[in-house]
């Protein structure tokens, strides 16, 4: 599973790399960046829920598979467009729609999944290693995919992705599941309604499901204009654009390698609320350098904290979640998670233009530092976790 998703990833990497160049290179406008990342998450909000509550009450393999069959599809329908020469903006926002609306599916149903493949003494590290492979595929992905742009086009890194689906493909068909959720004749919204209450009966979730939205609103951003970076401040071209990404994803393995290594660690949320604290500094300092090597040091350091800190959440939410609810769970905490991200990217891509990008992105790390700060001195719900 691991080794799928992973190859399925570098893919992903390749085809979001060559996307945010095509559409920046399309429109020169930082505004339709934005748009763009929050059609692909806006599904996430709407339907992430429903998909929780089917991966509790569904085979989660199969629910899979089919997400990943769309997704294989979008990717071959983008690659036909951009060979033909007739690709549009509308028509790469439409299938990044389609594509969050098959994540909004198999988001749940994967995050669910992971933690019935191992023990419960190696869940820490199962989540860890899940981070690194999505990282490790963050330095290849953009690396491979940088060179296929620059040397072949951009169809050609699409295609790859497409091809990549098949290897998860393969091996959700090779896995042994251990749990099968029992099937229910519960309503739908009766089945959402019991997810809701046992989060909010459990101590903590509340405060988590809340960092989790916030940490995405305001630390993923980062990620989302870093071609607006790359081409208008730091005045490069899909060379500096990819070395931004590669560093950023190196930070973010060896950020989630050291969670995996340290295993179970006491005073997990007074932790990642420091490494939040870090994280918001490092952004401003990415937002304020000018230069490129400067901006990979620091991006490497805020890829680390970023993942350290999603890595030990995922981690505390997991583990006081039982499996019989563990999809409706994951689905709230995937529509906070994933939901910050076209908020913010929508938000931060109509203040660009006014403010510019580096005082934009200053902003939004001082306020992670406040509000870490805040939930490690006032609200301490996350904190003694």
């Amino acid at each position: 599973m691991w080794i799928g998703a992973c190859t399925s990833s570098i893919g992903t990497w390749m085809q979001q790399m060559a996307q945010a160049w095509l559409v920046y290179d399309l429109s020169k406008n930082s505004l339709y960046l934005g748009i763009d990342a929050f059609l692909a998450q806006a599904p996430i909000i709407l339907f992430s829920l429903i998909g929780g509550v089917f991966a509790d009450r569904s085979n989660r393999r199969n629910l899979l598979l089919v997400s990943q069959y769309i997704q294989m599809t979008t990717a071959f329908i983008l690659t036909v467009l951009v060979f033909t020469n007739h690709v549009q903006i509308w028509h790469i926002w439409c299938l990044s729609f389609v594509v969050g609306i098959a994540q909004s599916f198999g988001g749940p149903a994967y995050m669910a999944l992971i933690p019935t493949l191992v023990g419960p003494e190696d869940l820490n590290n199962a989540i860890a290693l899940n981070s690194i492979q999505f990282n490790l595929a963050r330095v290849i992905g953009p690396t491979l995919g940088g060179l296929a742009l620059t040397g072949l086009g951009a169809s050609w890194c699409f295609g790859l992705n497409g091809i990549s689906f098949i290897a998860v493909i393969i091996s959700l068909y090779t896995i042994h599941i251990r749990y099968i959720p029992a099937k229910s004749t519960e309503k739908i919204l009766t089945s959402m309604k019991s997810g809701i209450v046992f989060i909010r009966q459990k101590p903590g979730m509340n405060a988590l499901i809340f960092l989790a939205f916030s940490m995405t609103l305001l630390g993923v951003p980062l990620l989302t204009f870093l071609p607006v970076f790359a081409h208008d401040v730091l005045k490069g071209g899909p060379a500096t654009f990819t070395k931004l990404l590669a560093f950023s994803g190196a930070g973010s393995v060896c950020g989630a390698l050291t969670v995996a290594y340290l295993g179970k660690l006491k005073h997990q949320g007074r932790t990642a609320l420091l490494m939040l604290t870090l994280l918001g500094f490092l952004i401003t300092g990415f937002a304020l350098s000018k230069s490129v090597w400067l901006s990979c040091a620091v991006i490497f350091c805020a890829g680390a904290s970023l993942m350290s800190v999603f890595a030990t959440i995922s981690s505390l939410v997991q583990a006081i979640t039982g499996d019989a609810m563990r999809g409706r769970v994951m689905s709230v905490y995937n529509v906070a998670f994933r939901g910050g991200m076209p908020i913010g990217s929508l938000v931060l891509g109509s203040l660009i233009p006014a403010l510019t990008a580096p005082v934009t992105l200053a902003l939004t790390g001082s306020l992670l530092v406040v509000l870490a700060l805040y939930l490690l001195l006032l609200d301490r719900r996350v904190a003694v976790l």
